[in-house]
């Protein structure tokens, strides 16, 4: 599984395209042979992963029951407008009309690196959820990661 290191500022051109960061192009080594795959992140975001690690989540959603509403309806909307990115000539992709309408995006977004994936957000939405840390970040890491590792059981 591939982790990623970083936050890059970007422009979308007239068309949607989005040029990749060379550090970003860095951390992914195989982008000639290993497409990428857009979606729709949980907030107003966008959300990148490798082709192999959305390999890995749809073949989780697989597992689900198809015979529970919500869980059709979760898959149908976690995977709505999901696409594939294929780099052009010039190392630059196209990003989906609808998923930039979704997220709000206009031109210049943020690329943040969580772990397995890439968020793509609209500069300024993304500006305020930052401004937004909690005061006491201390106390939530505390709470989120406390017992991290801890079994229930233990």
């Amino acid at each position: 599984m591939s982790h990623f290191l970083g936050e890059f500022d970007c422009k979308l051109d007239v068309k949607g395209r989005m040029m990749i960061p060379s550090n970003l192009k860095k951390q992914l080594p195989n982008l000639d042979q290993e497409s990428l795959v857009i979606n729709r992140g949980f907030e107003k975001h966008l959300v990148i992963y490798t082709k192999k690690e959305w390999d890995n989540i749809i073949d989780e959603l697989s597992k689900l029951n198809p015979y529970e509403k919500r869980t059709r309806e979760f898959v149908r909307y976690f995977t709505r407008g999901a696409t594939e990115l294929i780099p052009d000539a010039a190392g630059r992709v196209l990003l989906p009309k609808i998923l930039l309408e979704y997220a709000d995006i206009q031109s210049d977004i943020v690329i943040s690196c969580q772990l397995n994936k890439l968020e793509v957000w609209a500069k300024d939405i993304y500006e305020t959820q930052m401004d937004n840390e909690p005061k006491n970040f201390a106390k939530l890491a505390e709470e989120v990661m406390g017992n991290a590792g801890r079994r229930i059981d233990d």
